[in-house]
């Protein structure tokens, strides 16, 4: 077994394509051919399945070996930026996973910055549900995540606390208030938004003893808020995905106050890159905890 036949299986994976592997990697399709079938002589077992209709699935022991190289190519990436950082230089790649709220708040800064004060590392970016990004971080798809619930099998790094507000029509009866309690909520027509602030909420009205009353759901904040202009229903959503507020709808703070924190996660702090954790220095710089 070889790096450079790790490399090819995850590349492949990744794509879904020994072409498109080949060209990403500046080899010839024999080769990247040659690389798998060789891999998986050595290791006496198939890692994929070739169907000309299908495409290329990962076989059950290929999925769980996907994970392992993944980690074998992140040790031998990380020697060789402790190798580049002991030479003062810092080279690498940073694959970094997040939620589009997170995304677009934290990122642009972030990646910004950290560029022109690391030119040789490269950054990329993954953009995805909150499931997603949990899912890219446990099969070691992506280096770093931006993620809202704390994780047992994940390393995390508070970053922000995201404060969680109501929203309603200007002109319902609740509207007028200073602020609003889960009970003043109970029995309203809900809309909730689905990729990580199901949960929560639903914890919310439990623990409050409230009804809640589940109108709709939808998956994306800018529907969510139509839906409410149009009196379908209320909804509590973070701060930061509000950005803009269509014309018509109010926001009221909730009492006792209601947060998410936002948090960098990685598999390992200990295993991480010099890289990733440069990247998470410069969030903390960036964006300071309250």
């Amino acid at each position: 077994m070889t790096i450079t036949q790790f490399q090819v299986f995850v590349k492949i994976a990744e794509t879904g394509s020994f072409t498109k592997a080949g060209l990403e990697l500046n080899m010839t399709q024999p080769a990247v051919s040659h690389a798998i079938s060789s891999l998986e002589a050595d290791l006496g077992i198939h890692l994929m399945i070739r169907d000309r209709k299908n495409g290329i699935a990962l076989t059950h022991i290929g999925k769980r070996v996907l994970i392992q190289m993944r980690e074998i190519l992140q040790r031998v990436e990380n020697i060789e930026q402790e190798i580049a950082a002991e030479k003062g230089l810092e080279v690498g790649t940073v694959r970094i996973g997040a939620f589009p709220t997170a995304a677009a708040h934290f990122l642009p800064k972030i990646m910004s910055t950290f560029k022109q004060k690391y030119p040789n590392l490269q950054l990329v970016l993954h953009e995805g549900t909150i499931a997603e990004v949990k899912e890219w971080l446990s099969t070691r798809f992506i280096d770093v995540g931006l993620v809202i619930f704390p994780d047992a099998d994940m390393e995390i790094v508070p970053l922000f606390r995201d404060k969680m507000v109501a929203v309603l029509p200007e002109t319902h009866p609740l509207g007028g208030r200073d602020f609003l309690t889960i009970s003043d909520l109970s029995g309203e027509p809900m809309i909730l938004c689905r990729g990580g602030y199901e949960a929560p909420i639903i914890d919310l009205f439990q623990k409050s003893g409230a009804e809640l009353q589940l109108a709709f759901a939808a998956s994306n904040v800018a529907t969510v808020l139509n839906m409410i202009r149009e009196g379908l229903g209320l909804a509590i959503l973070s701060r930061l995905s509000l950005s803009a507020l269509p014309p018509g709808l109010v926001t009221l703070d909730l009492e006792p106050r209601v947060c998410r924190d936002i948090s960098v996660a990685v598999p390992s702090l200990k295993e991480a890159s010099l890289a990733v954790h440069l990247f998470i220095q410069m969030a903390r710089e960036l964006f300071p905890r309250e």
